[in-house]
């Protein structure tokens, strides 16, 4: 998974367990793509201090999927729904049988 996306994720799942100055830092440097001198002026603090608190909340944020496993059961759903959809438009005599064995396995994963 690249990176960005990762850190999207991450955060679109987890983010609003930081706290309030931590959001605003991560939301400008990840989806702002200020740079850590444009963020270390506008916050007051350090470049050092800017790039230590996004590497802490990836690591908080990471810590969060390691424990929950969140966005691994969404793929997982995902993919699940992905067959069900595909399945749902066939025509063939077992479709049926094996969209309900898809459906158990999505409750399964929930």
């Amino acid at each position: 998974m690249e990176r960005i996306v990762e850190q999207n994720l991450l955060y679109d799942f987890y983010g609003e367990l930081l706290t309030e100055h931590q959001r605003r830092i991560y939301e400008s440097a990840v989806y702002e793509d200020l740079s850590l001198k444009e963020l270390s002026d506008e916050y007051g603090i350090t470049r050092q201090g800017v790039h230590d608190l996004i590497k802490r909340c990836d690591k908080i944020l990471q810590g969060y999927e390691d424990r929950l496993h969140m966005i691994a059961r969404f793929e997982s759903v995902k993919e699940l729904v992905g067959r069900i959809d595909a399945l749902a438009g066939d025509n063939k005599p077992d479709s049926g049988d094996k969209i309900r064995s898809l459906c158990r396995e999505l409750m399964e994963t929930l």
